[in-house]
């Protein structure tokens, strides 16, 4: 082969090799997404954060900052939030990272199920710092986010629980007071009585004042007693004039809490009592109220010709229907409602109990003792001391004579 025909093969080879290269060279990689790898919400949006949103399935969430660093539940009732569980859950916020850039076609997000489930912070002017839609739960663990409207879905290792419920964002928690600092308490009962216990300190002993001859408090029960009410919570809430809290109202028992500090705080709870009602009588056959038996046993008389020993007898004794016995239906008791005063009338429980009546557990209520007498235990005995032991009858006896025979005398 002639040089000049090599060096044309060799020029065609290289340009086939050039083409090659750039025709099955691999895409360039596309540009990170500057969200990958950083916090979902960031502590800058953290820190300006006036009010936080929370919205799924058509009900809404809204916690307000208030000056003094506390937070309002302002989508009920402006009651105080609770703040260890709104802590927790932005910790659980700012814990979470994105993770990776799912994908930016819409046919793709739309099966990713972003719906109405959102979470919004919002500033100071009530503009949004942060704005966020969730979508389904990933298999392989976090959650789809997308951000305001954007075509772009996240995925986010975030684990927080969205509780949209307002209720249950407000502290429930209604008194304050650690048994150890109570110097004083006073309990009624149904029946008018009263006891009242005091201690001088915290490591003294519980004494009744008045207390029945021969006994003594029960400790276990007080301890119990003070243990459920110092940290008495709230399970639901009602309007004020609520037909069930002014029920209550009547029916109420009440209990005083004084501090070694002397501050006082009184407990008046109560509900409408179990009620047995007398049933109406059932509609007879005729349609009136009566025995619905006695129009069935004229029909069967009609029908059936009395024979004359019958006859006989009803003319000698006329029957008559026997009087049904009274019928009751029980209407059950009603729900615990619990008003809460303080002597400080800076304490805040004092305004809250204008807002709203405080429905509490049952048990609160059916717990405490009914009877003055279930508070007391007879005093034990005191400890019986060993006495000496007896002289047995025996050991005032002079000894008996020895069996041995006398030595003999010389």
């Amino acid at each position: 082969m002639k040089l000049r025909t090599l060096s044309i093969v060799v020029l065609v080879l290289a340009a086939l090799a050039v083409l090659a290269y750039v025709l099955q060279r691999p895409a360039a990689p596309a540009a990170a997404d500057a969200r990958v790898g950083q916090p979902l919400v960031g502590s800058g949006a953290i820190e300006k954060m006036a009010t936080l949103k929370l919205s799924d399935q058509g009900k809404s969430v809204s916690l307000v900052h208030q000056p003094d660093n506390s937070w309002k539940v302002a989508s009920y009732y402006d009651l105080p939030a609770d703040f260890s569980k709104l802590s927790r859950f932005i910790s659980d916020l700012t814990e979470a990272k994105v993770q990776r850039l799912v994908t930016s076609k819409p046919e793709r997000i739309a099966r990713l199920e972003f719906k109405d489930t959102k979470l919004e912070l919002l500033d100071a002017a009530n503009k949004p710092l942060v704005s966020l839609t969730l979508g389904k739960n990933a298999d392989t663990g976090g959650r789809y986010v997308r951000y305001d409207d954007e075509t772009k879905a996240y995925l986010a290792n975030l684990n927080a629980w969205l509780d949209a419920e307002s209720k249950n964002w407000a502290n429930s928690q209604l008194i304050e007071v650690k048994p150890e600092d109570l110097a004083k308490v006073e309990l009624t009962f149904p029946d008018g009585a009263t006891v009242v216990a005091s201690r001088a300190k915290k490591e003294d002993a519980w004494k009744a004042e008045a207390a029945p001859e021969g006994q003594q408090l029960k400790a276990d029960r007080i301890s119990s007693l003070l243990s459920s009410l110092s940290n008495l919570r709230f399970s639901d809430t009602a309007e004020p004039n609520d037909p069930r809290a002014q029920e209550a109202k009547a029916h109420q028992r009440t209990v005083k809490l004084t501090t070694f500090d002397q501050k006082t705080v009184t407990i008046a709870l109560g509900r409408k009592p179990e009620e047995k009602k007398l049933k109406p009588p059932a509609p007879g056959a005729d349609g009136k109220s009566g025995p619905a038996a006695l129009g069935s046993v004229s029909d069967l008389a009609k029908k059936e010709p009395a024979t004359d020993s019958a006859k006989s007898d009803e003319e000698k004794s006329p029957t008559e229907p026997k009087p049904l016995a009274p019928e009751y239906e029980t209407v059950p008791a009603g729900p615990v409602f619990v008003s809460v005063s303080n002597s400080d009338s800076t304490a805040p429980v004092n305004a809250l109990m204008a807002k709203r009546a405080f429905q509490i557990s049952d048990y609160v209520f059916t717990g405490l003792p009914q009877k003055r007498e279930d508070l007391f235990e007879p005093v034990p005995p005191p400890a019986a001391t060993t006495a000496p032991a007896a002289a047995t009858p025996d050991a005032a006896k002079p000894p008996a004579p020895s069996s041995l025979p006398e030595p003999t005398k010389k």
